[in-house]
Order: structure tokens, then C-alpha cells, then sequence
């Protein structure tokens, strides 16, 4: 068997946190077991459904390097749900229903006030060939349910919550295809799973009602179900997932300067027993991805966290992984200088405006100016070969007396314009003799 798992966004919308979870578990899964990673569009919704979301979900997609091995759109396969609608129509596992909303409303108030669950009474499979013609002549169009065997219980076994079941006649034979001949996801959705080959589906622990009701959908079609894996919800700092984070798509991460590989070390481990870490690659997140390490509590996403690991990764980029985004002219020496201090790649640029300048000179008491005045007499007078900023605070010192802050800080300040950054014994070479002559007197 080869595993074959699927990431199905409806592009009515951009990705946002809760979506790339998703997506990042199915291709480590995938990955894990050297099988395919599919993305299915679900834009049965004609009116929501736009091809600018299309475009924006393979381009995240591709940012997170979340290449998918195939992509499939429900609305190119209408037909096949037509054939299949048919097969189970004639089957008796489909039925026609002639309830308005408001009837059906009335009825699920109705169960409530006698204390019953508000599940379909199947009323519609009572009519008669001549009822449903008279419901027919008075204009109403039926929409269409899947009947389930109600006197069962379907059992599986999901890779995260263990022993699972669902009391179909706990539920409504739920609604496949609208009145107006339009899909809901049920059907769909199980179609294109057998069609595709999928063997394992992984979303959220919403759609566990939703897997026990498709397991008979999948039998109806006689495939065999995949096997299920229900994740926890995510849940920001505060508890629950904030309407800013489930609405925030990769375009204000981008914007923050996050680095993919950073939301993908996050999201990877957010809900297992296992340690977030500072990745370069995602192979350590392959070869360590196990449903059985995730737990059953809500995965709780913080941004402070993601920016902290977000600098921890940079700190160990090598300069050949970001050579193509650093400033014109930043060499190997350059990036090994400044990154200790960046958070975001972007901060990069910003030293090298330091490096580069110009910078405003600082204000500095008459004591310093002199002080200063002297430590430019000596950098002139030093060979520019090796270890500089030593050589020239050493010379300082004996000449001065100086030490400490009073011997560091001027100098920083006068070289850089600012009073923190960089080791100075790395960044001196860098602005070079000209430069630093030039700032400093």
C-alpha cells in the first residue's frame, strides 16, 4: 500500500494557521512513509470559490515547500459525482426530500421541547410515488439524503484519539445534494477519496461525526474506509484560537519576516509530546513525525513562540540558504557578522546600512570627542590585517587608562551610531579602514 494523504482547502479564502497544520501533518505524513501528498480543491461553491484563492493556496503551499505529487478540483468532476449520485439513487442509499427550511426547523424545535435529539425523522421516505408528485406539481424541488443503517454503530480505530465510534442513530441521515442540484461536502468529498486512493485522512477533531457517517458512505461505494486521525483543535495564548489568528493568512507572517521553515517547525510539533527545535531542513521533522505522539488536549500556537524560534533559526543558517535574499554586496564574512543579532532576515539590510553607512554621528561629551581623536591616531597607525578592534582597544587602554564601558562604548558608538549590535571585533573589518577613520574623527 502506498500511503496517499490529501490537504483539501475550499479556495473561498486564504490558508490561515488552523489550514497549514493540516496541510503540514499530511505531507510529514506522507513524507514519513515515502507515499504522495495530493491537494484537492473543494470549489463545489461556485459563488465563493475564486481562481485568485486557487492561486494564493499553491502559492503557500509552495512558500512552506509543501510540494503536493497531484492536485485534483471537485469542479472538474461533476460528472463523476453524477454517475455515483445515480448508482446510490437506485441503490435506495439516496433519497429525495421535500421539507422547506422552516419544516425542518419547526421539526428539530419540536424534539427539543420533548427533551428528544434533533435528528431527521425520515419522514420522506413514507411518501408514495403520487405524494411525491403532488409535493413535485406544487413547485417544490427535493434535496437529497444519504440513508444510514441507524440500528449501527461504526467503530474505528484513529490514530490520535485511539477507539472511536458513532451511534448512527444518534445523527440525520445527512443532506448530500441540495435542492437547487448543488453538492454538499459528504459525498463529494468520499468520492474523491476513493477515486484518489487516499489511505489516511488527518483534519481536526470537528469532523469526527462527519468520518463516522462517510464510513458508511465508503462501504455504500464499497471501498474500504481509510484510516482517520483527529487532531485537537489549535487554541492561541488566551485559550482559544483569537479571530485575528484564524484569519491571519501567510502574507502577515511573510510580512513579520517569518521564515517558512520556522512555521513549519512549530506547526509540525504543536500538539505532540515532542519539543519544538530550531530546524534548518524538514527532515528532522519527517523522520520524527508520529501521530502516536500527539496528544488529546488543544495545541496551544503562540506567536511570541514562533518569533523566538523564528531568530533561533537564523542564528544557524548557513549563508549559502540566504545568500539570494541578503542586501547587494553582503558577503559570507558580512552575514556571519550580523547574525547573531537578527530576528527577521529583513533586520539584515539594516546592518548593512551600519556597515555601509552613512550613519549620523552621535553626540558625545568634549572628554569623549578627545578620547576619540586619539583612538583615530592609532587606527591610523595600525596594520588592518587580522584581529583590528583588539589591537586598537589594547592600544587605547595603555594610552588612556581607559577600560570597560568608558573604552568600549564611545568607540561602538562612534563606528556604528548605535550603543548595541554585532561583536565589534567582527564588524570593524567589515566597515573597513576608510570608513572607520572617517567616523571616527
Amino acid at each position: 500500500m502506498t500511503v496517499t494523504t490529501r490537504f483539501a482547502p475550499s479556495p473561498t479564502g486564504r490558508l490561515h494557521v488552523g489550514n497549514l497544520r493540516t496541510a503540514i501533518h499530511n505531507w510529514l505524513f506522507a513524507r514519513k512513509h515515502r507515499g504522495r501528498f495530493l491537494l484537492r480543491l473543494d470549489d463545489t461553491d461556485a459563488a465563493r470559490s475564486t481562481d485568485a484563492f486557487v492561486q494564493a493556496i499553491r502559492a503557500d503551499l509552495a512558500w512552506l515547500g509543501l510540494a503536493p505529487d497531484g492536485e485534483v478540483k471537485q469542479s472538474d468532476r461533476f460528472g463523476r459525482y453524477e454517475e455515483v449520485f445515480a448508482e446510490l439513487r437506485d441503490a435506495g442509499r439516496i433519497y429525495p426530500c421535500y421539507e422547506t427550511a422552516q419544516e425542518l426547523d419547526l421539526k428539530r424545535k419540536i424534539q427539543l421541547s420533548r427533551g428528544l435529539p434533533p435528528v431527521y425523522d425520515r419522514a420522506a421516505l413514507k411518501l408514495d410515488d403520487a405524494a411525491r408528485e403532488a409535493l413535485e406539481a406544487e413547485g417544490r424541488t427535493p434535496h437529497w439524503r444519504f440513508r444510514l443503517d441507524a440500528d449501527r454503530t461504526v467503530e474505528w480505530n484513529d490514530l490520535i484519539r485511539g477507539a472511536s465510534h458513532l451511534d448512527l442513530a444518534a445523527v440525520s441521515d445527512p443532506v448530500v445534494r441540495r435542492a437547487d442540484g448543488s453538492w454538499l461536502y459528504m459525498l463529494p468529498s468520499v468520492i474523491d477519496d476513493v477515486d484518489m486512493g487516499i489511505t489516511h485522512i488527518v483534519r481536526g477533531e470537528d469532523h469526527v461525526t462527519n468520518s463516522g457517517v462517510q464510513v458508511q458512505m465508503f462501504e455504500a461505494l464499497g471501498a474500504t474506509p481509510p484510516a482517520f486521525a483527529h487532531e485537537a483543535l489549535l487554541v492561541g495564548t488566551e485559550g482559544k484560537l483569537s479571530k485575528r489568528l484564524g484569519s491571519t493568512d501567510l502574507d502577515s507572517f511573510r510580512a513579520e519576516g517569518i521564515e517558512p521553515i520556522a512555521l513549519l517547525a512549530l506547526l509540525a510539533r504543536l500538539g505532540t509530546a515532542d519539543p519544538v527545535e530550531p530546524v534548518t531542513s524538514p527532515e528532522p521533522l519527517i523522520d520524527s513525525f508520529d501521530f502516536a505522539r500527539f496528544g488529546r488536549a488543544p495545541a496551544r500556537f503562540d506567536e511570541e513562540e514562533l518569533k523566538a524560534l523564528n531568530a533561533r533559526i537564523l542564528h544557524q543558517l548557513d549563508y549559502t540558504a540566504v545568500a539570494g535574499r541578503l542586501p547587494a554586496g553582503m558577503d559570507e564574512s558580512a552575514w556571519e557578522a550580523i547574525r547573531p543579532n537578527l530576528s527577521t532576515l529583513a533586520q539584515a539590510g539594516d546592518w548593512w546600512k551600519v556597515i555601509e553607512g552613512p550613519i549620523a554621528p552621535p553626540e558625545l561629551s568634549g572628554e569623549d570627542r578627545l578620547y576619540l581623536a586619539e583612538a583615530r591616531r592609532i587606527a591610523a597607525e595600525l596594520r588592518w590585517e587580522g584581529d583590528v578592534w583588539h589591537a586598537l582597544t589594547n592600544a587605547l587602554k595603555t594610552a588612556t587608562g581607559r577600560k570597560g564601558k568608558p573604552l568600549f562604548l564611545p568607540l561602538r558608538l562612534a563606528l556604528t551610531g548605535l550603543d548595541h549590535g554585532p561583536e565589534m571585533a567582527a564588524l570593524l573589518p567589515l566597515i573597513g579602514r576608510e570608513r572607520a577613520l572617517q567616523r571616527l574623527g
